[in-house]
Parts: structure tokens; C-alpha cells; sequence
């Protein structure tokens, strides 16, 4: 696993834990990570991941509207 730093302003209330979850969701939600992935990026299991995702306006859906279409359309 690759690791980068972030330099954040003090002044900012960002923690560590705090700002990787928030790069993990974002990674999620953009379809880089799988789930699984991005629950490891954030040092936390899948199921507490996905339930912290709705706190980061982050739906644990995350699925490409064409694939919504499809499964429709095959359904």
C-alpha cells in the first residue's frame, strides 16, 4: 500500500483518523476503491465503514446510473 502526506493548516480540527476517513469515502464514492478497500484505507472494518459513509454524505449504493439501467432493463 502507497502512503502520502498531507500537510493541513493547525488551525484546521481535522484529525488524522478523521481526514483518511474522509479521503477513503471520497475514493469510494468515485469508484477507485472497492469497500473493502477503502474500509482498510480507513482502518476500519467494511460494516463500520459503510455505516460511517452516511455521515460523510457518502451512499454505500454506489453504483453507476447505466448499471441501474441495465439491471432494469434485464430484470
Amino acid at each position: 500500500m502507497r502512503s502520502i502526506t498531507i500537510n493541513i493548516p493547525e488551525m484546521s480540527d481535522l484529525d488524522s483518523k478523521e481526514l483518511t476517513m474522509m479521503v477513503a469515502a471520497q475514493l469510494y464514492e468515485k469508484g477507485k476503491l472497492s469497500l473493502g478497500q477503502a474500509a482498510d484505507v480507513a482502518g476500519y472494518s467494511k460494516r463500520t465503514f459503510a455505516e460511517l459513509l452516511g455521515k460523510n454524505n457518502v451512499s454505500i449504493f454506489n453504483y453507476p446510473s447505466t448499471d441501474l439501467s441495465t439491471d432494469v432493463a434485464n430484470a
